[in-house]
């Protein structure tokens, strides 16, 4: 591909709209272009790394023995309902009628859609394992879009279904999935981890994120340094603290703490550390249900675990005037003893082993010291309900610790068991003729938002470095002078012989500056140039540079060739 005639409408200065990485360095590449709030244009240079994605994707679930097919971005609402997601999905569901006042949704995932479709041709047992894929534009109504294709409303993905006659043939299915994708990421040469996560809205049994491991990411992610075990913080396990040996259990008292109210105001005012002290929290469900949740004082509270155990679709933070309510007291002063309303008290594992804490007393300006579980207050259950930390003992393994990191959800793997299947009827007819509900895996993968992803672990101060599979060429060829005609001859012959040999190669024959071309190249993020240029050429060679690690080869032209296409092949194996 000829630069000059080729679409690449880079830009110098960052756009004021772009808050992260991948979003300003897309714009100035020339790679994107907004039309609304998170909806984008894909240019052709963005367009060709979108495409080597999905090629690897495809390739990867075609390996898997998922088949593609094509479903309607636009769907009936009839589906939503009768899965129950109608309702339950929220303002993100964009939902129109059309001329008739049928009412339609615009799709932000499609398992009623596939599993309408399933429940019309799936019969027998014998019909299956099967599991279908797209790749298809949705729409999520974010109410926030933001960060380019990290975060917007109209965006590609590829999503995969797997459909099997019981749990065990799920599990199968899913690990096919799993392993499918950690191929795919690989392939990608990104720095990625598979973590253990929530279902969300989703919803299923089990499922796995797959982070691309960035410092902008907005995801915490804990992985043990010992074993292979991961998880996103929501999900992350806490292993149980060894208790402290307590010693004489000494008097509950009462002490005054005016204006207190905080755990380090408290911890420094009666002169203890923050983990001898007991932190309440006071939550609500969406049914109006009340939880307060105990914790050490230096630890926080995880929603998603609290919710999960409890078993709550919803949970929030209840309002001072309901836990005024129910306690009695102000926030700031909050404790488990001598509550004016009954309520389900939660404690974190780590409080069980604790003796001799301070805690709020339920009454403003005062705290107990020396309260001890069992004795001075109930909890009605211990459960896994704090954010794990760097340091943690790993849940897996005895040896390892974990590490926090920063990821970028990238790709999502369900075990979504019979929750659509039951809602829709899709049953089949098992080998003794019994109807059977059908069980589901779905498999989410952003085809645009991994492309950022890449980028955001991947660049400089001069702009993007594409890892080779994902780049939109793999090598440029820079003639120097543009006017001399022997240097424009040998950029050429350089440029067709790479093209021969299936190097994918943009030729930057431009009439500009060295200076503008090599900004241009190092912006757009081509791995691999070839710089040629009179003086090399006098003496039969040309400048090879590798973007990644800024390496400058001189060598005879030949050579040079045969370089860029050995660097290319053992990228792309």
């Amino acid at each position: 591909m000829l630069y000059s005639r080729y679409f690449i409408p880079t830009v110098k200065e960052t756009p004021s709209d772009a808050e992260v990485v991948s979003h300003q360095l897309m714009l100035r590449a020339g790679m994107i272009r907004k039309l609304a709030a998170g909806i984008y244009n894909y240019l052709p240079l963005g367009l060709r790394s979108i495409r080597k994605f999905e090629n690897i994707v495809r390739e990867e679930m075609d390996r898997a023995g998922a088949i593609e097919l094509l479903m309607p971005s636009v769907q009936p609402a009839e589906l939503w309902q009768e899965s129950g997601r109608w309702s339950f999905y929220g303002k993100e569901l964009l939902r129109f009628k059309d001329r008739k006042e049928g009412e339609f949704c615009m799709g932000p995932t499609h398992e009623e859609v596939i599993t309408d479709m399933i429940r019309r041709e799936i019969k027998s047992y014998r019909q299956m394992p099967i599991n279908f894929y797209q790749i298809q534009t949705k729409f999520r109504d974010e109410i926030r879009p933001r960060f380019g294709l990290m975060r917007g409303r109209e965006f590609i993905m590829k999503d995969a279904y797997s459909f099997d006659v019981d749990s065990s043939a799920a599990d199968e299915s899913y690990d096919r999935m799993y392993q499918a994708y950690i191929r795919i990421f690989e392939r990608c040469g990104l720095n990625f981890r598979a973590v253990e996560a929530d279902s969300g809205t989703i919803g299923g049994s089990f499922s796995h994120e797959f982070m691309v491991l960035a410092d902008s990411g907005e995801d915490g992610i804990a992985s043990c340094d010992s074993c292979r075990y991961a998880a996103n913080v929501e999900k992350a396990e806490a292993r149980p603290l060894p208790s402290v040996p307590a010693g004489e259990l000494l008097p509950l008292e009462k002490i005054a703490t005016p204006d207190m109210k905080t755990i380090a105001d408290v911890a420094a005012f009666l002169k203890l550390t923050a983990d001898k002290t007991v932190k309440t929290l006071v939550y609500a469900s969406g049914s109006g249900d009340f939880v307060m949740a105990l914790l050490r004082g230096d630890h926080e509270l995880n929603e998603i675990k609290l919710k999960n155990s409890l078993g709550w679709d919803e949970i929030e933070m209840a309002t001072e005037e309901d836990i005024l309510r129910i306690t009695g007291s102000p926030i700031g002063f909050l404790g488990p003893l001598g509550l004016k309303e009954k309520v389900t008290v939660i404690a974190d594992l780590v409080v069980e082993g604790m003796a001799n804490v301070a805690m709020g007393a339920n009454e403003k300006d005062m705290h107990f010291i020396n309260a001890n579980p069992g004795r001075d207050f109930s909890v009605e259950r211990f459960a896994d309900i704090r954010m794990v930390v760097a340091g943690d003992a790993c849940p897996r393994c005895q040896e390892g610790k974990l590490e926090m990191w920063r990821g970028i959800e990238v790709g999502h793997v369900f075990k979504l068991g019979t929750k659509y299947s039951t809602a829709l009827n899709a049953t089949y007819l098992d080998a003794d003729g019994k109807e059977q509900v059908i069980f589901m895996g779905c498999y989410g993968i952003g085809i645009g938002r991994t492309v950022a992803a890449a980028i955001e672990q991947n660049h400089d101060e001069n702009g993007i470095i594409f890892p080779l599979p994902l780049a939109p060429f793999h090598c440029s060829v820079v003639a120097l002078n543009a006017k001399d005609g022997g240097v424009m001859a040998a950029a050429g012959e350089i440029y067709a012989k790479l093209v021969q040999l299936g190097v994918e190669t943009l030729f930057d024959d431009r009439d500009e500056r060295p200076g503008v071309k090599f900004k241009d190249n190092d912006l757009i993020g081509i791995p691999l140039r070839i710089v040629v240029g009179s003086k090399g050429l006098a003496e039969g060679k040309v400048e090879v540079k590798i973007r990644k690690t800024g390496e400058v080869l001189l060598l005879p032209v030949e050579e040079g060739i045969a370089r860029i296409k050995q660097l290319v092949d053992a990228a792309l194996v």
